[in-house]
């Protein structure tokens, strides 16, 4: 028994453990209802909305059941009705979009303003008696789920916003034309609201589906890393203050269209930093970068004829290590070769407002290009400093300066010696001829081409201490 209890106490425990565990996804798009005002305005456009405006049935949307079945008060509609040629939309606009959070903040209330002139025809005037009508359509952003769990951006709930609809008169004619004006207005009244409903509503909520499915397109657009790329997909939406944001798995893609790493949910940190006044921004995980960084930077064997390319570092070289073996010293003739080995991927260090990439390197050095054995192997634990900065949607990144934190005699043909001695030396080594080769590789940047296709020239960058945030520049 006290076995079977203990057994039910530790299931708790780690059961507890596992609801406190936050999982952070690889990377997080996020978008302001600025961004998501202006592209659903764009798909109604698309969607030709106005027009559906211009041809609504207004006439015999009021001749269905007008009265409520109250026959006196049909006759009276019908008497109206009777004397109208024609009723219809002149003009119609739709009017700014605001995207706002629910009062729960689990949703976000979609307002659709819309501005109409209707007119009507009757024998009693010889003008058209027009009337502007004000309403609104309204409809909510839920993120709905499926008996399955997947998850996904929803707008339901679609109709027309409880008082706000307006109508008067444009211009007053005689005293009975006024007075059927009045009339046919009251009829409009119950009737324009369920035509917003049954034929504006369906025209928004398939805007919202295809904006959706462009949103989600432009997330899946590959992020070219020289000859690997970075592919985004969508993981879960979630509703975020005033806007949306989209969770994202990544993974990473050989030339050949190989998976090489994926990245999903993990108990890896990201922050998330509020938007602010920024229009999108999109925060990707300290290890996609790592992974990123990585496939501009594979490893790599470097060789270098020190006393051709260098002669003057070669001469100090030298010097450094004829103090620790004079006749290793007096071995290294004109065609000595220094071996640069970057066996292991470059790994991105982040701290609030700074970086490093840290290195391990492992440096060869042979008498000359004959020799088959080094005079020694050292192994260096090396760090740089990263510059990130933008060109365009490109984000750029340029290693600064390299420095030996470490060196480890990991192999010696002239005898056990401290590496440190010769710190200085491999220092301007690495800055000298690894350094320029990896900066000339890091030149090509990582093209983010969400940054145009959400409508913006340009990028911008910052660093948190788990994650880099890239928005835009706004004109």
């Amino acid at each position: 028994m006290a076995g079977s209890r203990t057994f039910t106490l530790l299931c708790g425990l780690l059961a507890a453990t596992l609801v406190r565990a936050t999982l952070s996804p690889p990377a997080a798009l996020s978008l302001s209802s600025e961004v998501i005002e202006e592209r659903l305005t764009q798909e109604l456009k698309n969607h030709d909305a106005v027009d559906i405006l211009q041809k609504l049935p207004l006439l015999s949307a009021v001749r269905e059941e007008p009265a409520g079945g109250i026959r006196i008060l049909g006759s009276l509609v019908n008497s109206v009705l009777n004397v109208i040629i024609w009723l219809k939309v002149t003009s119609a606009s739709i009017l700014q979009l605001q995207v706002q959070p629910s009062a729960d903040g689990q949703e976000l209330v979609v307002k659709v303003p819309l501005d109409m002139v209707a007119g009507f025809n009757t024998p009693l005037v010889k003008t058209i008696v027009e009337m502007h009508m004000e309403t609104e359509a309204q409809a909510i952003i839920r993120v709905d789920t499926s008996k399955r769990g997947d998850t996904r951006l929803v707008l339901d709930k679609c109709s027309n916003s409880h008082g706000s609809l307006h109508i008067r008169l444009l211009h007053k004619l005689n005293f009975m034309v006024n007075s059927l004006a009045n009339k046919v207005m009251n009829l409009l009244v119950p009737a324009l609201p369920k035509l917003v409903k049954s034929q504006l509503c369906p025209v928004i909520e398939a805007a919202f589906e295809d904006m959706y499915a462009d949103l989600l397109r432009l997330v899946r657009v590959p992020v070219s890393l020289s000859s690997d790329h970075l592919e985004f997909d969508l993981l879960s939406p979630d509703i975020k203050g005033n806007g949306i944001q989209l969770n994202l798995r990544a993974k990473l893609l050989d030339s050949q269209g190989n998976v090489t790493n994926w990245f999903n949910k993990s108990a890896v940190s990201l922050t998330t930093p509020s938007l602010g006044s920024a229009p999108f921004s999109l925060t990707v995980r300290q290890d996609v970068m790592n992974a990123a960084i990585a496939a501009l930077l594979p490893p790599e064997e470097l060789m270098v004829l020190l006393d051709y390319v260098l002669p003057e570092l070669a001469r100090r070289l030298k010097s450094s290590i004829k103090v620790i073996n004079e006749q290793a010293a007096n071995q290294l003739g004109r065609t000595q070769i220094v071996k640069i080995l970057t066996q292991e991927r470059p790994e991105l260090l982040l701290d609030k407002g700074g970086a490093k990439v840290a290195q391990l390197i492992v440096m060869e050095l042979f008498p000359t290009n004959e020799a088959r054995r080094p005079l020694f192997t050292l192994g260096v634990e090396a760090s740089s400093e990263p510059q990130f900065y933008t060109e365009g949607d490109g984000l750029m990144l340029n290693l600064n300066e390299i420095s030996a934190n470490r060196i480890h005699l990991m192999n010696s043909g002239i005898g056990l010696f401290n590496p440190e001695l010769l710190k200085n030396s491999v220092t301007e080594i690495l800055w000298s001829v690894l350094l320029p080769n990896e900066n000339g590789k890091l030149r090509s940047g990582i093209m983010m081409s969400m940054v145009n296709a959400l409508g913006f020239e340009e990028a911008s960058w910052a660093l948190t201490k788990d994650a880099l945030v890239v928005t835009p520049v706004s004109s």
